[in-house]
């Protein structure tokens, strides 16, 4: 990796900004990119460096993208039309460009995603021993909201004993937070959520006692339980890794009408109204093929 684009991978990183690393593995001449370019996609669709020219482009952003929202690398293979399809594998994707001016690509996409946020309230055993395995997880912690977070956590875990319990849950639902754990037995638990007021919504959000019911005695088990908890909630439950994701928009996608790539729309990407129709194009040679073919 070139040494500016290291330093931008570590500052976006740094700033929990979610991207895709794209590296060129293999190039098939007369392509334009060469084995080690690589560059950074963004949740916008703009890209940083260079892994080929404008087609090749085009698929590399649509494929980062898909690659962003599903959290797992790809390894993507660009041929032009009428190339033997290299075999299926596990983790390939293999898009057959008809406009790529020849020479098949293999490009590597692997996200980046920010670790989630699991905020840790109190000063006990067990709030210890949840900082201390979620470090193992590789989840990011703190122990309290000091709002210049440059995102919200993924979770909050009231681990305070009977300190400020009341005020710690109401302002966790009140920001969104979509798991809340709070350490207490069944019977004080419940106790706490009934002076609470809640609604049925807000109360399904909230587990207590906290974590799955392994018999857990000791400080340690009892974050183990919370943990896994949390890592069902977030792998299969639907629980986005921070508060912010679920709000992130995703650029529109179209097809070329003419060679039916799927084009990710930016502003600057060819474009053609008909008719009062929005027609948009992998690059400008399809729009002026278009164009020709309905007089436009």
């Amino acid at each position: 990796m070139a040494k500016d684009m290291s330093a931008r991978t570590m500052e976006l990183t740094a700033g929990r900004v979610p991207f895709v690393h794209a590296t060129v593995v293999r190039a098939q001449v007369p392509t334009s990119a060469c084995a080690g370019d690589d560059a950074i996609v963004l949740e916008d669709g703009s890209i940083e460096g260079f892994v080929g020219g404008q087609c090749a482009e085009g698929s590399v952003r649509t494929a980062a993208l898909a690659a962003l929202r599903d959290g797992e690398s790809v390894l993507l293979r660009v041929l032009p039309e009428g190339e033997v399809e290299f075999p299926e594998s596990p983790g390939a994707r293999v898009v057959v460009n008809p406009c790529l001016s020849g020479g098949a690509l293999e490009i590597f996409l692997q996200p980046v995603l920010p670790p989630p946020i699991v905020e840790v309230l109190g000063n006990t055993p067990i709030a210890e021993a949840v900082v201390a395995m979620a470090g193992v997880l590789g989840y990011a912690t703190m122990r309290s909201l000091s709002g210049t977070e440059p995102d919200q956590p993924a979770a909050v875990i009231v681990a305070s004993h009977g300190r400020g319990e009341h005020q710690s849950v109401r302002a966790a639902l009140d920001a969104g937070v979509g798991y809340i754990a709070l350490v207490a037995s069944r019977r004080r638990g419940a106790a706490v959520l009934d002076e609470l007021d809640l609604t049925a919504a807000e109360r399904a959000r909230i587990s207590t006692p906290a974590g799955l019911d392994i018999g857990a005695r000791t400080a340690p088990e009892v974050a183990l339980s919370i943990l896994a908890e949390l890592v069902g909630a977030l792998r299969t439950g639907g629980l986005s890794a921070s508060a912010a994701e679920e709000h992130r928009p995703s650029p529109a996608q179209a097809v070329d009408p003419v060679c039916g790539m799927t084009v990710t729309v930016m502003p600057d990407t060819p474009q053609l109204v008909v008719g009062g129709e929005t027609f948009w194009f992998c690059n400008p040679h399809c729009r002026d093929e278009y164009a020709a073919k309905v007089g436009a």
